[in-house]
């Protein structure tokens, strides 16, 4: 049946698109929402702006929906704003129910005089804005790579190296075949195990030079594949007609061989790893405000803690691979030229300085600076007070003060009755809770939530379960809105870049939206399209369902 109406486009995947937001906005209901806001060019240089709500249902599950796309021809402040308010109007959401955004760094966004989160805060004051923890934390990676001249220098030489072993399939099969080899010699040494799924092909990644998680997947296979990427490179030299087609091939062995470039290839995997695994957390599609600030505290923790005590540990690591590999260790007493100054420099010191000093404690003290700096909303009232609703170490942070203070923050959603009553019940819901059995063994506001509806405890806490809301919709990153902008990629290409703008939001909600797409029975579809007085065409006389 689908089929048939999929004769009569785009009429008919308006009538879809149309059951598929009522199925959001009945979900939805009244209930507060927070927006996540992304824009990207699509193939036709046309701006497209995307939008999502992400909103607390009746089970007490978040949810973050894909409500529209929409094409804006002005990228200011202000236009963003106008289609941004156009769109909630034409859905019936009116904008004094946000209470959160979510958006990235860029100026017209974030703008703390102009931007679009205090144009949207002049009219719903309540709508606090968190800029992406994901994109703030891409701003602290990428000071690392700034942070001195030879960790500097070393990104520059990355994708110098991947482009040598990987321009060419003649390169690349060579990288390959070399890997394989090493690969069945320390099979037969003992050294690797074999198995299902282990050891599967691979090549050189190249790093991105926005998604800087990229770099830490390229060091990995860098690692792994170290003695095969040499051997390419010396291949590309044995096999240049002239010096000058090698394409510096020799001078690129000649810094990987070097006791430094595997100090600071192998630092910075270690120091990657760290931030890769709150990025990675980051970019879940239900994460928390309070979540996520708890996971920013034990990535600097970890930091902190390398830094105290990573040193050797990584001197090890550089030295064992060395003498693995046939790379000269040199002795760290010796006097090298300081950072960043000639070696007939009269200002010398210890390697052992110069690599711990230098390169070391500068890098992970730029990086935790860089952390406190950027994620401020950690420190903030609004943040510390719904830090109090965790249920980490049987509510070990629970205070009353400053729940109360949470609630006269957004003073529209309490009276001052509810904030006078609020005062008694939290304390009986503290007791309540610890005592029930159902709500041992979590320690994530989320759990709280859906526990609470599956218990009714809810209805009897109402003013909590009001707080529990906010303080869950407060949006975190804004990856899933990347996502629907990947998949705008798949909807709209070079063959298909005639499509409309309306055409392309229906395409994209039933894409993005598909378990509830595929959840509306044929009948209310058929239904809903003949009643379309636009509809190009009528559906034959034997599937008309109307009487």
């Amino acid at each position: 049946m689908r089929t048939l109406l999929q004769c009569y486009l785009p009429a008919s995947e308006h009538a879809y698109v149309l059951k598929v937001t009522k199925v959001i906005k009945d979900e939805l209901g009244d209930k507060k929402f927070s927006i996540l806001i992304d824009e990207a060019r699509d193939c036709s240089i046309k701006e497209e702006m995307a939008i999502i709500l992400r909103f607390l249902d009746d089970h007490g599950e978040l949810q973050e929906r894909f409500l529209a796309i929409k094409h804006i021809t002005d990228c200011t402040s202000a236009g963003t704003k106008e289609a941004l308010v156009h769109v909630l109007e034409y859905h019936g959401l009116p904008i004094n129910r946000l209470r959160g955004q979510g958006y990235d760094g860029a100026s017209n966004m974030r703008g703390e005089f102009n931007g679009l989160q205090k144009l949207i805060r002049d009219e719903s004051p309540y709508a606090f804005f968190v800029h992406c923890f994901a994109h703030q934390l891409q701003l602290v990676v990428v000071t690392v790579a700034q942070c001195c001249p030879v960790i500097a220098d070393f990104f520059n030489y990355l994708p110098l190296i991947v482009t040598q072993v990987s321009s060419s399939c003649k390169r690349k099969d060579a990288l390959l075949a070399k890997h394989q080899d090493n690969l069945i010699e320390m099979m037969e040494n003992c050294k690797i195990s074999s198995g299902t799924g282990l050891h599967q092909e691979t090549n050189l990644a190249r790093p991105g030079a926005t998604h800087w998680g990229s770099h830490l997947r390229t060091l990995l296979r860098m690692y792994t594949m170290w003695n095969a990427v040499v051997d390419v490179l010396a291949i590309v030299v044995d096999d240049a007609r002239e010096h000058t087609s090698q394409g510096g091939a020799s001078g690129l062995i000649i810094q990987m061989e070097c006791f430094q470039f595997v100090f600071i290839m192998l630092f910075l995997i270690n120091l990657l790893s760290i931030t890769n695994l709150l990025s990675q957390a980051l970019q879940r599609k239900k994460q928390d405000v309070v979540e996520a600030m708890r996971l920013i505290l034990d990535v600097k923790e970890a930091l902190q803690n390398m830094r105290d005590n990573g040193y050797e540990s990584l001197c090890d690591q550089a030295n064992n691979f060395c003498e693995e590999h046939g790379i000269e260790v040199p002795n760290m007493d010796d006097l090298v030229g300081a950072m960043g100054q000639s070696v007939r420099s009269k200002n010398k010191v210890t390697r052992h300085h110069y690599f711990k000093v230098s390169i070391f404690n500068v890098a992970l003290d730029a990086t935790l600076t860089e952390m406190n700096h950027r994620f401020n909303e950690v420190n903030t009232e609004l943040v510390d007070c719904m830090s109090c609703l965790t249920p980490t170490n049987n509510f070990s942070k629970f205070n009353v003060e400053k729940l109360i203070r949470l609630a006269e923050i957004y003073a529209e959603d309490f009276t001052q009755a509810e904030r006078l009553l609020l005062r008694t019940q939290l304390p009986t819901f503290l007791t309540n809770i610890r005592r029930s059995d159902e709500f041992d063994g979590f320690s994530d506001v989320s759990t709280l939530a859906r526990l609470m509806v599956q218990t009714t405890k809810h209805r009897t806490f109402q003013l909590v379960y009001r707080l529990i809301e906010l303080t869950l919709i407060l949006p975190v990153a804004i990856s899933s809105v990347e996502r629907i902008l990947s998949a705008m990629k798949i909807i709209k290409t070079d063959l298909r870049n005639k499509i409309s703008d309306d055409w392309l939001n229906d395409l994209m909600v039933c894409y993005c939206e598909q378990r509830i797409f595929k959840s509306i029975p044929d009948d209310q579809i058929m239904i809903r399209f003949q009643k379309m007085k636009d509809r190009n065409g009528h559906l034959p006389r034997e599937y008309n369902v109307i009487s």
